[in-house]
């Protein structure tokens, strides 16, 4: 990919705020800058929101909603599907823009415009069948119907370590049910909700549907937005800390929420696993997307027996692994975020060694003008290191081993967390234990990647609620209405 390729790119990613149909500037034309952080070298310059561009959005978004919900199922329908294949034609375009404004490897970008992108064809086919019911009740007096209405505008602030998919996971299904929304993007990486807006206008996506505010001052523009009464729905992916608080602040508007939060996943390796398996999987669990997700594997529980050999073994796969620019040929490990998740790697790193792990590689930040951690594998973690208790988000893969089955429960369990975990093992019995003991709201038996547009997302616990995807995700813009009609 060539600077002169990149820069083209850039040039055509919209810098203003998409309000009503509209590209327009911030109040007082306030602008910041994003940056790609391999390099730390400003990319663009972009519209920076205040709160009374929030509301204004809001208010685009409420005066669109009668029209909207009013919209044939099947055309809502076509312009999702047409959004599908608009993304499909700037495939490569979404994917580079991930890498510049992201920093992941620009192959794992273009899988994320490729899983994102489902969620665009799946709620394109669940937008005609939203089913409700009609029959008489059981005393012969009325007859019944359910229906299934739109729950309303809604509010989404999406996070930044997957800017396409986090996107279209909450917007697809939205629209699918007849919703207006107004999407907050994460300030590091805005660019790519910015330029998806854009295809969603060229889909035929009527104005004021989607409105796009981006902003450095998220909670100040947040809160407004979530005060409002005309507001209905709240849609959040990020820490549990911050899901907490607008958690609270929904609660005086009764909002429905739906909270995608923190994640501590435990990947189990019993003693029967097929190493070979367990390994691929490790990789994909804990490297993809430099270990910036919710669900990448945090605490590897190995049986005693094995714990050496699989120590050795993803040990000299990531010693293959090439840091870099994620542009470049052959890099298979991108930055970190920013300078505060190096901080975060290094000193949940340096507390595990302190009490008394092993690092087998890796274990220090990059000396370079971008964010770049080593990708890192350390053995022997003993309980209570923070690396064990709190999620890493980088490229850290943390070894601890277990002597019984009942041990690998306790320990896998022991977390205020329950997004998703994963079991390795060749015992079909085993697996269907695991899937009733694991306290997680996903599960990946001897696989490492358990995302799919079809499939219901969403954890138990402190991990969030509600579920983003498969059938259940339309039900979270939807709200159930009975009315009796009676017999004459």
């Amino acid at each position: 990919m060539t600077a002169q390729q990149e820069a083209e790119l850039l040039d055509r990613v919209p810098t203003g705020l998409f309000i009503g149909g509209e590209w327009v500037d911030a109040e007082g034309g306030a602008t910041f800058d994003v940056h790609d952080p391999s390099t730390n070298a400003v990319i663009r310059s972009i519209a920076d929101g205040s709160p009374a561009d929030g509301i204004r959005a809001l208010d685009a978004a409420v005066a669109a909603q009668d029209d909207w919900a009013a919209t044939a199922p099947r055309t809502r329908s076509d312009i999702l599907r047409r959004a599908f294949e608009l993304v499909q034609q700037h495939k490569e375009d979404l994917a580079l823009l991930m890498t510049l404004e992201m920093g992941k490897p620009l192959a794992e970008s273009r899988g994320e415009v490729v899983y994102g992108a489902e969620f665009l064809r799946w709620f394109s086919e669940e937008a005609v069948r939203i089913n409700g019911r009609y029959g008489l009740n059981p005393e012969g007096t009325g007859r019944m119907v359910v229906s299934q209405r739109p729950v309303g505008p809604s509010f989404f602030i999406t996070p930044w370590n997957f800017p396409f998919a986090m996107a279209t996971r909450k917007i697809a299904p939205a629209l699918a049910a007849g919703c207006t929304v107004v999407v907050k993007p994460a300030a590091l990486t805005p660019l790519t909700t910015l330029f998806f807006a854009a295809l969603l206008a060229e889909a035929g996506l009527p104005a004021g549907v989607v409105n796009v505010v981006s902003t450095t001052t998220s909670g100040k523009v947040a809160g407004p937005i979530i005060a409002d009464p005309r507001l209905r729905k709240l849609s959040f992916t990020g820490s549990t800390e911050v899901g907490r608080k607008l958690i609270a602040q929904a609660a005086d508007g009764i909002l429905r929420v739906s909270m995608e939060l923190g994640g501590n996943a435990p990947f189990v390796v019993f003693e029967d696993a097929d190493l070979d398996k367990a390994v691929d999987g490790a990789m994909i669990a804990k490297f993809r997307n430099i270990g910036q997700a919710c669900t990448a594997a945090n605490r590897f529980i190995v049986h005693e027996s094995i714990a050496a050999e699989f120590a050795d073994r993803v040990t000299a796969r990531v010693q293959e692994m090439t840091i870099g620019r994620g542009t470049d040929d052959g890099v298979t490990i991108g930055p970190l975020i920013d300078e505060d998740a190096v901080a975060k790697a290094r000193a949940l790193v340096d507390d595990a060694v302190t009490r008394g792990a092993t690092v087998r590689t890796g274990g220090a930040a990059v000396a370079s003008e971008g964010t770049f951690f080593e990708p890192t594998v350390i053995s022997d973690v003993p309980a209570g290191a923070d690396i064990l208790r709190e999620e890493i988000f980088g490229p850290v893969l943390a070894i601890a081993p277990f002597h019984d089955e009942d041990e690998a429960v306790r320990l896998a369990n022991a977390t205020e967390f329950g997004l998703v975990s994963y079991v390795f093992t060749e015992s079909l019995a085993r697996g269907h234990r695991m899937i009733d003991r694991l306290e997680t709201g996903m599960m990946g038996l001897n696989v490492g990647v358990v995302s799919n547009a079809a499939a219901p997302f969403g954890g138990v616990k402190q991990s969030g609620m509600g579920r983003e995807g498969g059938l259940e995700g339309i039900h979270e813009y939807l709200s159930t209405k009975y009315t009796l009609i009676p017999v004459d």
